[in-house]
């Protein structure tokens, strides 16, 4: 192999490892700082409140800086942030009794610089890919593949990790992972074709911020896709960061169980990952997409205002991850197929912002129906809810393929499965 394509192809192997780091990172944010809530203040309104402080700063910086990351350079942006993430968490790891306020400060602006590094990390995977010569297929499958490992992994080690050191010394490895993420992308990955997606530099902002939504308004496929992925991660953000941690405290008192519900799903998601990999071609895309949704979506919820044996538990939410599977690569199938590659950085990220608008949201509100209502109806009501936004849509597509059979599948339309 020449030594310059050697090193093309280093650039995305490390732009690949810094997602795996961050990805570690979420899942340990995701399960130590609602537990460190949790038995700070045992107040359920709070997990909420924490959660929606992370994804609101989230979901306006995916969009709202855009423009400037595309001004700023892709890699540039990406560093810049993950070090700025990396000092938010470690902010919170040192500061031992840090108000609930500081404490949704810190994690905002952690939320808000991650929203911007995970869209320019998207959009740095098509031209370091291009310059690696390895083809786009094989790397996609390759990236879903390491993310879905990653969480299989985390999970269960981040519950460990909060169970043994605590939910601290977890939040400092958390931190710890951003940085790696920030050195891996800025002494190794520098695609010579990231110039070719930057906004012009005399376009004004307002106009680049807008483009995206024009574009992503005219598009009724991507509309309706996004919808359900709304109501989605309305109800199963709320379930990971709210409710799925009172019930385990409630069943056995320890974050290890959260852990292992967490891994298994990953490992039910990577599973059908690798499976969907294989039968991608033979099945219609948009039918694996609101099939996906409904096994993947209002199942691993219901179960726990059902049973308490966690054996039962993991067993739905395993096939839930399979279910779920369905859902990403298609998604990001119809994105690659649909929008143009000067367009991919602000209308991912509106993509991106409407996707997880409901977290916040969701999690907000679950939070207060415990408190209100108790856990066992809150989950009740949140999985019949996602049940019927995800079968409903599930039946009217049915009825038109009757009527229409569908002929395109992933990956004839786009030559990508993930």
């Amino acid at each position: 192999m020449p030594e310059k394509v050697r090193g093309k192809r280093l650039g995305l192997y490390a732009l690949l490892t810094a997602d795996v780091f961050s990805t570690f990172g979420s899942r340990f944010s995701l399960v130590a700082i609602p537990w460190l809530v949790l038995i700070s203040t045992g107040s359920a309104a709070k997990m909420g409140l924490v959660a929606a402080s992370e994804m609101i700063p989230y979901l306006l910086t995916s969009v709202l800086a855009a423009p400037i990351a595309d001004r700023f350079g892709m890699r540039r942006t990406s560093v810049c942030c993950d070090l700025g993430s990396a000092v938010a968490m470690g902010l919170v790891a040192a500061i031992g009794q840090l108000g609930f306020v500081q404490l949704c400060l810190l994690i905002g602006v952690s939320g808000g610089l991650r929203g911007v590094s995970d869209r320019t990390k998207h959009v740095l995977l098509r031209p370091t890919t291009a310059e690696s010569g390895i083809p786009m297929l094989r790397v996609t499958s390759a990236y879903e593949a390491m993310n879905r490992t990653s969480g299989l992994i985390g999970g269960p080690l981040a519950g460990v990790l909060v169970a043994t050191i605590g939910p601290h010394h977890t939040i400092w490895l958390d931190a710890g992972t951003y940085a790696v993420a920030a050195l891996l992308v800025g002494l190794l990955v520098n695609p010579a074709a990231e110039p070719e997606t930057a906004t012009p530099a005399k376009e004004p902002y307002w106009r680049a911020l807008t483009g995206g939504f024009a574009f992503l308004r005219s598009d009724r496929i991507l509309l309706g896709m996004l919808g359900m992925l709304f109501m989605v991660n309305f109800f199963q953000y709320a379930n990971g960061v709210v409710l799925l941690p009172l019930w385990v405290r409630e069943e056995f008192g320890s974050a290890t169980g959260l852990g292992w519900i967490m891994g298994v799903f990953a490992a039910g998601s990577l599973a059908g990952n690798l499976l969907f990999t294989i039968f991608a071609t033979k099945i219609p895309q948009m039918l694996s997409f609101f099939v996906g949704a409904a096994i993947g979506g209002a199942p691993k919820i219901l179960v726990l205002g059902l049973t308490g044996n966690l054996t039962v538990v993991l067993v739905v939410t395993f096939f839930a991850g399979l279910g779920m599977a369905g859902v990403n690569p298609v998604v990001g199938a119809v994105l690659y197929e649909r929008i143009p590659v000067e367009l991919q950085t602000r209308v991912f990220g509106v993509v991106g912002a409407v996707a997880v608008a409901g977290i916040p949201l969701g999690s907000a509100l679950t939070g207060a129906a415990v408190a209100g209502i108790g856990l066992q109806a809150t989950i009740l009501v949140s999985a019949l809810v996602l049940l019927a936004a995800t079968v409903i849509p599930l039946a009217r597509h049915l009825r038109g393929a009757a009527q229409k059979p569908e002929q395109t599948p992933v990956a004839q339309s786009t030559g990508e499965s993930g």
